[in-house]
């Protein structure tokens, strides 16, 4: 089953940053739910990839690899294959992501182009769920990732920061004695140390929600089913309505 998905998030940096930040896949794979890289060769990724979706458990291993980067655009090209680990199933995708200065000062919005091909028990998912997914993971890995880039900037500025430095007390001269005469010098007065700065408690980085497989079911499915919850009530509630109105006619 092929499909065209497209999805946008905003990083809360400006493009040339973003543009370092994205391409620092080990780094951020953990914001997405599910996924983990396991070795990054050059262009090429190899990665895992966890879905539930209900009782069904969903493996994928495969490599992504970057086609095209344009720094000066703002635009990358990823192709990806993936092979099920515990069936015949199959996916392949093309991604492409572009970077533009979003509304806000300092942000970021990334647009993202994919062309999906599924094999297997996914396809079963239906092109009304696929979009639902991939729109909802885009989401929470947008938000990790702003969490991630909130605790790095926390932690610079910390580190930035120039320390302030206690004064220090001089200890006042003593003069010389004169040669022959027998008088005791007097000793010179001990420093007394400056108090110490308190040091600024160090801020909280915010928790980034790192998720061993993507759990479809809780976020898709569920608030689906309760869309269609009230719509089957309603639909209960008409057919009654006709069936009596049909046993009154003589």
């Amino acid at each position: 089953m092929a499909i065209e998905l497209d999805n946008s998030f905003t990083v809360p940096v400006p493009p040339e940053q973003a543009w370092d930040v994205l391409l620092d896949v080990e780094r951020i794979a953990p914001c997405m739910p599910g996924a983990s890289v396991t070795s990054v060769d050059g262009d090429e990724i190899q990665g895992q990839v966890k879905v539930k979706l209900g009782p069904l458990s969903l493996s994928y291993k495969g490599t992504a690899k970057f086609i095209e980067k344009d720094q000066a655009a703002h635009s990358i090209s990823i192709e990806a294959t993936g092979k099920e680990t515990r069936g015949a199933g199959t996916a392949s995708a093309t991604v492409q992501a572009s970077l533009a200065q979003a509304d806000g000062p300092g942000e970021t919005l990334v647009a993202i182009h994919t062309s999906l091909n599924v094999t297997g028990r996914p396809a079963q998912f239906g092109r009304s769920l696929l979009p639902e997914v991939s729109g909802k993971l885009i989401a929470q890995f947008a938000t990790n990732l702003q969490a991630m880039i909130n605790a790095d900037g926390a932690a610079t500025a910390e580190t930035a920061a120039p320390a302030t430095a206690a004064p220090e007390t001089a200890a006042p001269e003593t003069a010389a004695p004169e040669t022959g005469e027998a008088s005791a010098v007097a000793e010179a007065p001990t420093a007394t140390p400056a108090p110490a700065t308190p040091v600024a408690a160090r801020p909280t980085a915010p928790v980034i929600k790192r998720e061993e497989s993507l759990n479809a079911f809780t976020f898709v499915v569920i608030p689906i089913l309760k869309r269609l919850v009230p719509v089957a009530a309603a639909g209960a509630v008409l057919a009654i309505a006709l069936r009596r109105l049909r046993r009154k006619k003589p």
